[in-house]
Formats: structure tokens, C-alpha cells, sequence
């Protein structure tokens, strides 16, 4: 389970998939459509909330692992992973879930350890290659 409660005051402590690095998240409900806000040292990434549920049930419908294969916006994502799935036309919103133009990459690293904690999904932990499964 997440340590924090998801808020600006109490946000979730995570680490990336590898356990390389620091960060946390909240919900903002302040902003319509309500977003994850994601602290990554000095950098500020947005993600549209829904993505937690889109993510879980399109994870829940492959029905097996997928590879995060997270990338940054302006570097292509290997086809067939999370981070391709969380920029494509063919997602429920038809496109990026990050919210701030030339930082809406790294879906695949950020938001799978949300998942994670909050019970939704299990990922890998490798220095490389990892994948998460629907739970």
C-alpha cells in the first residue's frame, strides 16, 4: 500500500521501477480534468488522473506482463508498452496522458509504482526491461 495520502500536503513516496530514484505524487482536484502531479527532484510532471484506471484496465484486458518501455516526449516508444500505450491515438483519450508539453513522457516509469502502491497492478524491480501486470 502507498505511504501518504495522495495529496499536495501528504503525497505518495515512491521509487522508479529499478528503485534508482526518489519521487512523489498527488491528486489535484483542483483542476479539471483533476491530474497527478509528479515531483521528480526540481522537475514538475502532470498526468491525467483517469490514466490510473485507463492504464489498470487496459492492463487488465492484455491480460499478461507488458514492458513499461518509459521514454522521454520527444524520444519514440518502443511499440507494445506501457509508454506507447500512454501516447497513442487509440488510448481512451487519444493521446498523451501528460499533461505539460515537452514533459508529458515517462508514463512508463512514473505511474506504474502509483499503480503499484495503490494495489492496481505489480511491477518488476531489475535494473532493466521491467513489465507490470494488471493485479
Amino acid at each position: 500500500m502507498a505511504n501518504g495520502k495522495g495529496t499536495k500536503e501528504d503525497p505518495w513516496k515512491l521509487k522508479t521501477p529499478p528503485g534508482t530514484s526518489d519521487y512523489t505524487m498527488y491528486k489535484d482536484d483542483s483542476v479539471d480534468p483533476p491530474v497527478i502531479v509528479c515531483q521528480v527532484g526540481s522537475t514538475k510532471l502532470g498526468y491525467l488522473w483517469r490514466g490510473v484506471d485507463d492504464l489498470h484496465a487496459m492492463l487488465k484486458k492484455h491480460g499478461d506482463w507488458m514492458e513499461l518501455g518509459s521514454a522521454d516526449e520527444n524520444k519514440p516508444a518502443k511499440e507494445g508498452t506501457v509508454e506507447a500505450w500512454a501516447r497513442s491515438s487509440k488510448n481512451p483519450v487519444k493521446g498523451w496522458y501528460g499533461t505539460k508539453k515537452g514533459l508529458r513522457g515517462r508514463f512508463g516509469m512514473y505511474m506504474p509504482p502509483l499503480l503499484e502502491a495503490l494495489g492496481l497492478a505489480e511491477v518488476e524491480h531489475n535494473p532493466r526491461g521491467n513489465r507490470m501486470r494488471a493485479k
